[in-house]
């Protein structure tokens, strides 16, 4: 069950710590309320190894009732709290951007730091789910996906006072992957070398496609003339293309999402001309 993450502010907490001799964690903390829907008498406790600890933790259950959090909230594992604000969290996302999101948090989020209550997920443990994550072989899109909706999740914890700050804002991440790669060093080694290879490349599409279909070498040699993303590709309308001086007005990007195909805007939320090299 969902729990309440708003009830009202200043809910009286009562709390207490006791001493249970021959144990690790001989201090135990207790916080106990009425809850304010149902009136039900809740409780919450933690172990600690020492009786500062014990009142740390109550200090915090405290704080996130004089701010109108749910006592059980402030010491959620960040997979159950999660799950209760994610509609504010993703609040203002498009569809599109909402999927890897989502595979980001179900896959990698919750399976590595799921089970930490909120409070006690630090830059450090943060750290070292990234590096997990880059040793995985986890590219960099996924995992700038991966960190983006924990930053929103933490960030919400942080408007409800469960958190002081966002400690999801790493920095730095990026420098481990290895250098190696093309791309990075040297963008224009990647594009092909002349009109015959974009051809072959074509050719050999068709080739290896579901019943040889030409579409497939049409679609690669269009993509490669004008600069454009596949998701543009996928949008053009006959409309937009101006027969006479063969200039492509780039309207959209059409690309799957929940339910089917969606149309979206222009990477850069603006039309812009290509000329059509023929």
């Amino acid at each position: 069950m969902a729990i309440a993450q708003h009830p009202p502010i200043g809910v009286s907490v009562k709390a207490d710590v006791e001493y249970r001799e021959g144990r690790p964690k001989p201090y135990k903390a207790r916080v106990r309320w009425n809850d304010p829907t149902t009136g039900e008498r809740r409780s919450k406790s933690h172990s600690t190894a020492t009786p500062e600890e014990a009142q740390d933790w109550i200090d915090g259950i405290l704080r996130a009732a004089r701010g109108g959090i749910d006592p059980a909230a402030a010491t959620q594992p960040l997979a159950e709290y999660g799950a209760d604000v994610m509609p504010l969290a993703t609040r203002g996302l498009e569809r599109k951007t909402l999927d890897p999101y989502l595979a980001g948090r179900r896959l990698r989020v919750v399976p590595t730091l799921g089970h930490i209550p909120v409070p006690m997920i630090t830059n450090g443990v943060v750290d070292r789910a990234v590096y997990s994550w880059i040793a995985d072989e986890c590219s960099r899109s996924t995992v700038k996906n991966t960190l983006a909706i924990l930053v929103r999740v933490l960030e919400q914890a942080v408007r409800d006072g469960v958190v002081g700050q966002n400690v999801a804002r790493v920095t730095g991440w990026q420098r481990e992957y290895e250098r190696a790669e093309d791309e990075l060093d040297d963008p224009r080694s990647l594009a092909l070398p002349n009109w015959e290879t974009l051809t072959t490349l074509a050719d050999a599409l068709v080739r290896r496609s579901h019943g040889q279909f030409s579409g497939w070498g049409h679609i690669v040699v269009f993509a490669a003339c004008t600069a454009a993303r596949i998701g543009e590709v996928s949008g053009v309308r006959a409309g937009d293309i101006d027969r006479k001086a063969w200039i492509w007005t780039v309207r959209r990007q059409t690309t799957p999402g929940p339910g089917g195909l969606i149309d979206k805007g222009t990477k850069g939320k603006r039309a812009r001309k290509v000329p059509i090299i023929d």
